[in-house]
């Protein structure tokens, strides 16, 4: 069978975080390990309280993970909710692993769930960052064209960047992958009339499961939109 790791929070509401990975794993025949770094309690329409692991238990938990066989082949990164946990991780990851970060700043129910400094060594760890829009302004602290905020994210030393469209206008939802040499790969969609809870969460886990698989990072990124869209179409 083929792992992937999912390091992220619960959703009391099963919209977001390790439910919404766990679905998506199952639906491209991937097993999941998951580590929990903080018990959420949410409605569909508020994050009502946080209560955050202790860094320590979510690196045990974690090595726990990667020490049961088979291996994983690749992670997916969601909420962190402190820097003390991001620096947990990193130093937990073995090299060389696959890492998609979903750098969740905000539950989309409402509520702060990370601050943007927080990432610290861990962004420039990921195989690929999955910023949306909003998430990718606060990365960077600068407004303007996506293409120079994306700049700016690399020239901190991120490896790939994900920007996803789904907070964008227009008849077609375009995420647009920005790597380190310079190329830009657009990935589009048909804009569904439709709003779920979770898709930031399912696209980075669908990429992480590709990558297990042995796809390339762009291969890896077409099919995991691909993956979302059926989701949403469902």
């Amino acid at each position: 069978m083929t792992v992937i790791l999912a390091i992220g929070g619960t959703d009391s509401s099963g919209g977001a975080g390790l439910t919404r990975d766990t679905a998506m794993a199952a639906n491209l025949g991937i097993t999941l390990r998951p580590v929990v770094t903080a018990v959420t309690v949410q409605t569909d329409e508020a994050v009502l309280a946080v209560h955050p692991c202790a860094p320590q238990a979510v690196a045990d938990q974690a090595s726990a993970a990667l020490a049961t066989p088979p291996p994983p082949e690749a992670a997916k990164i969601g909420m962190l909710g402190s820097a003390a946990v991001a620096e947990a991780v990193a130093a937990t990851l073995p090299a060389g692993l696959p890492v998609v970060l979903d750098p969740v700043l905000k539950a989309t129910s409402g509520g702060t769930l990370m601050d943007a400094d927080g990432f610290g060594a861990l962004l420039r760890r990921a195989a690929l960052v999955t910023p949306n829009l909003a998430e990718l302004e606060v990365l960077t602290g600068i407004g303007g064209p996506v293409e120079a905020q994306a700049a700016a994210l690399l020239a901190q030393g991120v490896q790939a960047v994900l920007v996803k469209g789904g907070h964008g206008t227009g008849t077609r939802s375009t995420d647009l992958l920005f790597t380190a040499d310079g190329a830009v790969t657009p990935f589009s969609a048909p804009r569904l009339a439709v709003s779920k809870r979770g898709t930031g969460c399912s696209l980075a886990t669908a990429i992480a499961c590709q990558l297990a698989k042995g796809d390339s990072l762009r291969e890896a990124c077409r099919h995991g939109k691909d993956a979302v869209h059926r989701w949403l179409r469902r």
